[in-house]
């Protein structure tokens, strides 16, 4: 045993023996993920500690400040600036101390734990007609801890500005362990019976106070010069003109004084009616030369973004994803909010009369419709990951994200700004707060080489230079963190510095507290995550990202979107289980881990990489959902492919991935099998191949059906497209063959039916990656023969998935590519190809739908909700989210819990209300899963197809 790991063992005994109880995991399964935030830096902790009460907190301050080990408090883990990153014991608040305290809606004021997320937050105070100001691009996923650590703003901060301007209480463990309360008046202790944490406090105030009297003027010259002034420590809030404010001043001190566990902050009321307008501009130096005339209009938002991310977002979500925008290079959304929705109309005309007056913009429009609206807001939201990997596969990173100057500087600044990455010959993806004269920007640094980190520095330093001339500020709400301190000299005096370093020593002496930021700075070129890695030979092409495996893990810089609990469809196993290593970000992190070969040092074989992807369903959402694309089932079924190499793989890779060929066997004797498997011999076999027992296997269906079926499905007319049948279709519902061969004949577009070929799909979500590659070669010659160009439509989601992304990216050849042009799911092709005259059968005026993952992954803009609204339905309840089975996962023995857990978040409330609704889902797996939540209710979803069959029996239907 090595020193260290005594020291370890030691530190975490002592923890055990304080606060029994407590959940501290150490190793690198556990600490890898949170190596990382969503900056470019990488600090492995010793261990991660995971409170859930403030007594938990107390505990770890004072077990660590005996070992001298240094603490850093973490809530959502995307920070830019390396805020969020220690070397000691990492305090991750997001998973239990996330609870809504209290709201007081005649105070206005709501308390809150450190770990509680904002739209927690919102939504709970929503329901009172009041909200919290202050709304972060993250806002589905940062803590109130992480905002109140770095002084977050958001979108709307032209209206409501930073978040220590809603501050009225922090509820704060010191460096040596005592509960303390700060407020708008100075610093008490948190129990006011406890002598001696009275008397430390006393104290620790009073070395405050004379902090602020010794530097009266220095303060009040050098800081909150700018509305987004926030590099530095908040000094000014302890002015005597301000009354001694404890509780702003600790705002934005990132952790490096004391450990917030609670806050209580102030709401806002909501606003009762809003508008918003698009304008386009050449570039962003013009539209910036307009924000000074649209903040006399009195916006509550006025946000900036190129090009760039517009043209990532329509190729990763599809060209309907962003509508809304005119004409322009650079677009400012700008947002009115008022008491009533006339005069807020009006005021968005006269203000689009004055800016086209002013001759800027190259056009403008006021956004009318709500969907667009969203659209419009989740492109600027998603900006810093869809900047990080754009269309042309070019990777981009923060560091200098986050400057601001006063608002009527910014379009001199930004003049000048694009000079210095020119003559570093570097490039940048600019979006921000336009309206606060804050910028986010991500650079084409080079990190991952010496020289290119040379360039890096030197571009950093005079680039702070640039913006102190302009009067700026290094942060404008990210904070200082790894990536600015070390600069803080080039904007403050020397004097300054020091009394930084006297407030943080008046409150950690020992400098335990998120050593390396603020005060005695870490270098910041130093931790840097990316370097140069060797190519590792994978059997997937990873034909988009440049440094294959590595640089497809590669794509996830911590945002965090993953780790939302609502909206998109990413990532269920995280919203069932709440654990970081359970989330793409999690698995993708300890991806990079593996390939870094330092913490993990077994590569592909490594069963703490086995272990973080184990919950991962495959589902394929995050590959459309997470900004930078990251597509976390691809790179499983790498991981599993290389990981069993040469080795003996679990049951239901067998049981459950060669069930196209076991399926296909069974056909021929349907009856007697299924007779078998529903008899104790049938739970014994289950048991053997790894399958759960708490599920019914699905009835086989024998191949007599199917061609019955198909030859009933007939109409003697030329087929305009091929109709592939996939293994699931054929073993378990043939009738849905049938009924989509006679729809498409009916909408215009009669198929020639495709039998006996098969995607691949589970060899490739087992990692059975070889067998699967000859499958899909044998299927891609056959659906190539002779230069047949028709649509390929595929009934099963998950099939023409496969066909359309997996086939090309597996084998690589023209075939595959001209195959997978050619696919098209069963809605695509109603959507596309239908006759325009076309009409279906009378519909049900309600349905709830369960959309696949892969189809709502992988074929953007054609979901089946949107072509049944079109159809006439005109309630269309979606269940948002993964229906839980996902393939072969929820059939597993050990996933079945969690295939459940998912399930439970939003299909099966649908389920349990039906009301006489009719369900739709395309996708066997989710048919499959619904029938199992069913049970005895005579419940049964359809396919679209079966839904649309002008041959089906709609007797007792609601048209």
């Amino acid at each position: 045993m090595t020193t260290a790991t005594r020291d370890l063992a030691g530190l975490t005994a002592r923890i055990a023996e304080i606060a029994p109880g407590l959940r501290v995991e150490t190793g690198p399964g556990a600490t890898g993920p949170y190596a990382y935030d969503a900056s470019n830096y990488r600090v492995l902790p010793r261990a991660v500690a995971f409170p859930r009460t403030a007594d938990d907190v107390v505990a770890v301050l004072r077990a660590c400040r005996e070992a001298g080990v240094p603490v850093t408090a973490r809530g959502g883990g995307t920070s830019m600036a390396g805020n969020a990153v220690g070397l000691g014991v990492v305090l991750d608040f997001s998973r239990y101390m996330n609870r809504i305290l209290d709201i007081d809606v005649e105070a206005c004021t709501a308390r809150v734990e450190a770990g509680a997320v904002l739209d927690a937050l919102r939504g709970a105070t929503a329901l009172h007609g009041l909200d919290f100001g202050p709304d972060p691009s993250s806002h589905s996923r940062c803590t109130l801890g992480g905002m109140i650590g770095n002084d977050a703003c958001g979108n709307r901060s032209v209206r409501d500005g930073r978040t220590s301007g809603h501050v009225e209480a922090l509820e704060i463990v010191t460096a040596d362990g005592v509960r303390a309360v700060a407020d708008h008046s100075g610093l008490r202790a948190a129990e006011p019976g406890d002598a001696e944490a009275v008397r430390r406090v006393a104290r620790l105030e009073s070395g405050l106070r004379r902090l602020v009297e010794d530097n009266l003027a220095l303060i009040r010259t050098e800081l909150g010069r700018i509305p987004r002034q926030v590099s530095g420590f908040q000094l000014h809030h302890l002015l005597p003109e301000n009354g001694f404010d404890l509780a702003r001043a600790l705002v934005g001190t990132e952790g490096t004084c004391a450990v917030v566990t609670a806050a209580t902050v102030r709401l806002v009321a909501t606003a009762q009616a809003s508008t918003l307008l698009t304008l386009g501009y050449e570039d962003v130096v013009e539209a910036a030369e307009d924000v000074p005339e649209i903040l006399r209009w009195s916006p509550s938002a006025v946000e900036g973004m190129d090009e760039a991310i517009v043209a990532t977002m329509r190729v990763r979500r599809g060209p309907d994803s962003v509508t809304g925008l005119p004409e322009g290079r650079a677009w400012l959304y700008v947002e009115l909010e008022g008491d009533d929705q006339v005069a807020v109309n009006a005021r968005a005309a006269e203000l689009l009369d004055a800016l086209k007056a002013r001759g800027r913009m190259t056009g403008g429009r006021v956004v009318e419709s709500p969907a667009e609206r969203r659209s419009l807001w989740r492109v600027r939201e998603d900006g810093a990951g869809l900047a990080a990997r754009l269309v042309d596969g070019g990777e981009s990173w923060p560091g200098w994200e986050d400057a601001a100057v006063a608002p009527e500087n910014l379009a001199a600044y930004l003049r000048d700004f694009r000079k210095l990455l020119a003559s570093h010959e570097l490039t940048g993806v600019l979006y921000g707060h336009f309206g606060a004269g804050c910028v986010h920007v991500r650079i084409d640094f080079d990190l991952a080489t010496e020289t290119g980190r040379a360039v890096m520095r030197r571009f950093l330093t005079e680039a702070a230079a640039l913006v102190v001339e302009h009067g700026g500020t290094l942060s404008g709400e990210h904070g200082d963190g790894r990536a600015r301190s070390e600069l803080l000299e080039v904007m403050y005096s020397h004097r300054m510095i020091a009394a930084f370093a006297a407030f943080k020593k008046t409150f950690d002496p020992d400098g335990l507290l998120n050593p390396g930021v603020i005060v005695d700075p870490a270098p910041l070129d130093a931790d840097l995550a990316l370097r140069e890695l060797p190519l590792l030979e994978t059997t997937f092409g990873f034909p988009h990202d440049e440094d294959g495996f590595a640089g497809a893990v590669r794509r996830c810089v911590g945002v965090g979107r993953c780790r939302s609990d609502s909206g998109g469809v990413m990532c269920p196993s995280y919203r069932a289980t709440g654990e970081e290593n359970d989330s793409t970000r999690g698995r993708a992190r300890m991806l990079q881990e593996m390939v870094r070969g330092e913490a993990v040092t077994d590569g592909w074989r490594s069963t703490e990489v086995k272990d973080a992807l184990d919950l991962c369903l495959s589902c394929k959402a995050c590959s459309s959902d997470c900004p930078v694309g990251v597509d976390m089932a691809t790179y499983k079924a790498e991981f599993l492919h290389q990981h069993y190499k040469g080795r003996l793989r679990p049951r239901s890779h067998y049981s459950l991935g060669w069930l196209p060929r076991t399926s296909a066997l069974a056909g021929y004797a349907a009856r007697p099998v299924n007779a078998l498997l529903r008899g104790p011999v049938g739970k014994l076999l289950t048991r053997l191949g790894g399958v759960t027992t708490k599920r019914r296997i699905p009835a086989f269906a024998s191949r007599r059906t199917l061609r019955t079926t198909l030859r009933a499905a007939r109409t003697g007319e030329q087929a305009k497209a091929v109709l592939f049948v996939d293994s699931f279709t054929r073993a378990f519902r043939p009738e849905v063959a049938g009924a989509a061969s006679r729809v498409l004949a009916d909408a215009g577009i009669p198929c020639a039916p495709q039998d006996g070929l098969c995607c691949g799909l589970t060899w490739v979500s087992t990692g059975q990656l070889n067998v699967a590659r000859k499958i899909m070669a044998r299927t891609v010659a056959a659906l190539d023969d002779d230069g047949d160009d028709r649509p390929i439509i595929v009934a099963e989601p998950s099939c023409a998935a496969a066909l359309k992304r997996d086939v090309p990216e597996l084998l690589g050849t023209e075939a595959a590519q001209r195959v997978a042009s050619r696919v098209q799911t069963f809605t695509g092709a109603l959507a596309d190809l239908a006759d325009q005259d076309w009409s279906p059968p009378p519909l049900p005026q309600n349905v709830v739908l369960q959309t696949h993952c892969h189809e709502y992954a992988t074929f953007k803009g054609r979901r089946p909700a949107d072509l049944l609204r079109r159809l006439g339905v005109r309630g269309v309840d979606e269940a948002e989210g993964c229906c839980g089975l996902a393939g072969n996962f929820g059939f597993e023995a050990e996933h079945y819990d969690t295939s459940m857990a998912v399930a439970d978040l939003a299909l099966r409330p649908r389920i349990d209300h039906l009301d006489g609704r009719t369900v739709v889902a395309d996708g066997f797996s989710c048919a499959t899963q619904i029938d199992h939540l069913a049970g005895d209710r005579d419940i049964r979803a359809l396919h679209l197809a079966e839904l649309l069959d002008p041959a089906a029996d709609r007797t007792g239907e609601t048209s």
